[in-house]
Formats: C-alpha cells, structure tokens, sequence
C-alpha cells in the first residue's frame, strides 16, 4: 500500500478516535468518577452491547492508529528495504494482537464469563 494511503488512514483513525473517545468520556459524566469506576458499574458498562460496542470500536481505531505512528517513527530511525518490511509486519502483528486480546476481554464479560 502507498505511504500516502497509509498516511490518509492514519489521519482517519486519529479524527474517528476523537470524536468516539469524546463520546466515551461524555458517558461517563453521567455518573461519579468514583462510581464509574466501580466494579458492578464497569461490568454494567461492558454487558450494554451499545456500549461495549463502542469500546471496540475505540479499541479497533485506536490500536491501528497508535501502531501507525509507531511505524513511522521507528522507519524514520533507519532505512532500508528489509528493515522496513520487518518494522511493518511487526506492527501489523502486534496491532492484531492487542485488538484480539481487547476484543476477548470485551466479548468474555459481556457473555458474563468474567
């Protein structure tokens, strides 16, 4: 994929991730901090489907926008062909891994297995 794609997309996620995380933070003003941050409230939060959707997709956006910049700073330390394709895949799979890790964490306590 062109670098000028890749950069279009990280753009995207950052705009997207914004306005999700404005929403996330407004939902949580409904209640006290301290409150939010109980264990029955955050169970609650995770078994909304709406909700416990919206974290996924935080979680999807933010995982391949955090990795991106990542990428790029690291291929702005070194060139070189192998290099880079090292550093992207690697990205790639750690991107991969932290989303399914998340994932299974959001999926296991809304089916209430946590």
């Amino acid at each position: 994929m062109r670098e000028s794609h890749i950069m279009k997309i990280h753009y995207g996620t950052a705009l997207a991730a914004i306005g999700l995380v404005a929403v996330h933070i407004l939902m949580r003003l409904t209640q006290g901090f301290a409150e939010s941050l109980e264990y029955e409230s955050v169970i609650a939060n995770y078994r909304f489907l709406p909700y416990a959707g919206l974290l996924e997709i935080i979680l999807i956006l933010l995982s391949i926008h955090g990795f991106n910049g990542l990428r790029v700073i690291l291929l702005e330390l070194k060139q070189g062909q192998t290099y880079e394709k090292a550093v992207s895949y690697g990205c790639i799979a750690a991107m991969i891994a932290l989303i399914a890790y998340g994932s299974r964490t959001i999926f296991m306590t809304n089916m209430g297995l946590m």
